[in-house]
């Protein structure tokens, strides 16, 4: 029995897929090998030695550890793509409502009611006030193509908008999936100079903090709308509201305001809505439950963020999974082992990522609990599991 622990409320969609003849999932699990969550901080959470995954339903991981959980031999999922139609649909809504001033319009109305005007007799000579530009015709700048980018860029050409994208990290499967009439540039300041409407869907990181800044600013188009619902610290505060003020920023509609943001003119300010749909929740936990089930029950990885994707088809008696450092000559120590313990390898997978890479590899016999643990004291070898069919 796998010992799954609950961080949030998960979608019980995604918990009824982990089955309970082989899994006990609560919130209150003691020594979990396996943990489900969304947002709960866990820069401070204790590692139990046999915690082997965490699954975030969602895509951000910055509430992870993540060098911690790689220095352990935990690998960390997210879900790319489960929440992608919430957040598109979120981003239209957003330019929407950055164009037609929809939430002081609305603001207008009930005031207006409050006070006991008749809002039939004043509403049309005060609807002027409320006018705002149209997004057919305009330019729309997508910074990241992936799933939600690539949903968001089919949208915006549907209603009548030109579309140019920049995603230094853009995938095979990613540009193939978008339409041919996205301008995809190389440089990022091609975006800013031709976009009316920027909007974001990339990581936060040390190489996209503060990407949009002073100097950013400076090269878009007056009147620009910037949407930000990736993550708060991707939009230099101190820069965007000098820009709202000088009026070289329209409006600013972001899913992470903080207090200085959250009431200053020409911001709309949303409490992280992007996947806050049921569709999305139940989405992401199911995705979140089946990449920790294949990775507890077979080793295999998918969509983890600090360890190379690796899945292979079991082939043998036996299973031995290895997460390791990225150096050379690991995968040939590791195979002296095994043949010297005289197992014939069935069929073996490696992959690397940055600092770290994972093996599995499949032999005819059942393995030892001293050729484990011969390969746990490899030099690099960070964590060894052994899985017997």
């Amino acid at each position: 029995m796998y010992r799954i622990k609950t961080l949030n409320k998960i979608s019980g969609v995604g918990l009824a897929e982990l089955d309970r003849n082989r899994f006990v999932v609560d919130d209150g699990c003691a020594n979990p090998d396996g943990i489900l969550v969304r947002s709960a901080k866990m820069h401070d959470y204790p590692f139990a030695s046999n915690l082997l995954a965490i699954a975030r339903a969602g895509a951000g991981t910055n509430n992870i550890p993540i060098d911690r959980c790689s220095q352990s031999g935990i690998v960390v999922f997210n879900t790319p793509g489960a929440n992608a139609n919430a957040v598109k649909e979120e981003v239209i809504f957003a330019m929407l409502a950055a164009s037609r001033r929809m939430f002081e319009a609305n603001a207008w109305v009930r005031e207006e009611a409050a006070g006991e005007n008749d809002v039939t007799v004043t509403m049309e000579k005060a609807k002027s006030r409320f006018a705002g530009p149209e997004i057919q015709g305009k330019t729309l700048g997508i910074v990241g193509l992936g799933a939600i980018g690539a949903k968001v860029a089919d949208a915006a050409l549907a209603l009548g908008m030109n579309v140019v994208g920049y995603d230094p990290f853009l995938s095979v499967p990613s540009a193939l999936a978008l339409d041919r009439h996205v301008q995809v540039v190389n440089q990022l300041e091609e975006v800013w100079k031709q976009a009316d409407y920027i909007t974001l869907h990339v990581p936060l990181n040390d190489a996209t903090r503060d990407m949009v800044d002073a100097d950013a600013i400076a090269q878009m188009k007056g009147n620009v709308r910037i949407i930000n619902l990736a993550r708060g610290g991707l939009v230099n505060t101190e820069a965007i509201l000098a820009a709202l003020n000088r009026g070289r920023v329209a409006v600013y509609v972001t899913d992470f305001p903080d207090n200085a943001v959250a009431n200053a003119p020409g911001v709309i300010a949303l409490p992280h809505l992007g996947a806050s749909t049921p569709e999305s929740e139940d989405n992401c936990a199911v995705m979140a439950a089946h990449e920790l089930q294949d990775y507890l029950e077979n080793g295999n990885i998918k969509n983890a963020v600090n360890l190379p994707n690796v899945t292979m088809e079991w082939s043998g008696q036996a299973r031995l999974c290895v997460i390791h450092r990225n150096v050379p000559n690991t995968l040939a120590q590791i195979t002296t082992v095994i043949s010297a313990a005289g197992l014939n390898v069935e069929n073996l997978a490696n992959k690397s990522r940055k600092e770290y890479a994972y093996t599995l590899l499949d032999v005819d016999q059942k393995i030892s609990e001293a050729v484990a643990e011969q390969i746990g004291a490899i030099e690099g070898v960070v964590r060894v599991r052994v899985m017997q069919h």
